[in-house]
């Protein structure tokens, strides 16, 4: 595969939905006009990040895959530009709710969904009241930008979701999150020890990695929670070659050489190496 152009999509959600799909909009626009071919959003992109606390009203905000006008908005979005776009959105599957991301490839096609395996709980982030955790499995997508894996946030500590994904195939990971300050404990950043559990996962894996993260402080019942942005990509030794700011909307720009990141996995011995026999400890607790 030729040189891949990335880009990682940061804003700050304002509380009209409508107004944050055309946010999103025109940043996707500007980031295909700077030569993007795989672009990511951050999660729940539609909305301000309603998990801050557990009010049920938000429920009612879910829609199915099927029919999904926001699918179908972007999804047309990017066929119009020839980029691949996955597409993060609120699930609701009969009676259950999941955090999932659509995938439309360059052609506008939609090829399929993941949802959100694993689901946080704590102050500020109680998605365990809105979501159940996500019952597809790990998944990689055949695109127009190569053979592309998709987690989404609290995905992103488990090194075995990365691992899953690189040996389905996976040529780049991608990461949607919504990540910021901890209510309870405001004076903890996490967010150098966010940056390097996921440099790890590329370097571990010898394959790019872009993370999508929203900025703003949003309210909610009376919790605050202040994002951190800070997007990056990172090659495939997790080196970081972009990176966003942690306050201001960006379009967070990579080129990436996706043949010779293939050359390193095939040379380097990480896989042909592999001991499956001696994991199975992994399973067992």
């Amino acid at each position: 595969m030729p040189d891949l152009t990335v880009a990682a999509i940061q804003f700050a959600a304002a509380a009209d939905p409508a107004g944050n799909l055309d946010t999103a909009e025109r940043l996707v626009r500007k980031a295909a006009g700077a030569g993007a071919r795989l672009i990511l959003l951050q999660e729940l992109f539609e909305s301000r990040y309603f998990c801050i606390t557990e009010d049920p009203a938000h429920l009612a905000t879910a829609r199915p895959f099927e029919g999904n006008p926001l699918i179908a908005r972007f999804a047309a979005l990017a066929g119009e530009l020839g980029v691949v776009l996955p597409i993060p959105f609120f699930e609701e599957a009969g009676q259950a709710r999941f955090n999932s991301v659509a995938v439309a490839d360059a052609d506008g096609r939609v090829l399929g969904t993941y949802r959100k395996a694993h689901i946080p709980q704590g102050p500020g982030y109680e998605e365990k009241f809105f979501f159940s955790p996500g019952d597809t499995g790990f998944r990689v997508w055949d695109t127009a930008a190569g053979r592309i894996g998709v987690g989404i946030c609290w995905d992103q500590w488990f090194p075995e979701s990365a691992r899953v994904m690189a040996l389905m195939g996976a040529e780049i990971l991608l990461y949607p999150s919504a990540i910021g300050s901890e209510p309870e404990a405001p004076d903890w950043d996490s967010q150098p020890h966010w940056e390097t559990v996921m440099r790890g996962h590329a370097g571990a894996n010898l394959m790019p990695l872009v993370a999508s993260n929203r900025v703003g402080t949003e309210i909610q019942g009376g919790r605050t929670v202040t994002f951190y942005g800070s997007s990056f990509v990172a090659d495939a030794t997790g080196r970081i070659v972009a990176k966003g700011g942690r306050e201001s909307e960006e379009i967070v720009l990579a080129t990436l050489d996706m043949d010779a990141a293939a050359e390193l996995r095939r040379s380097w011995g990480l896989f042909r190496d592999r001991r499956p026999d001696l994991y199975g400890r992994i399973g067992a607790f």
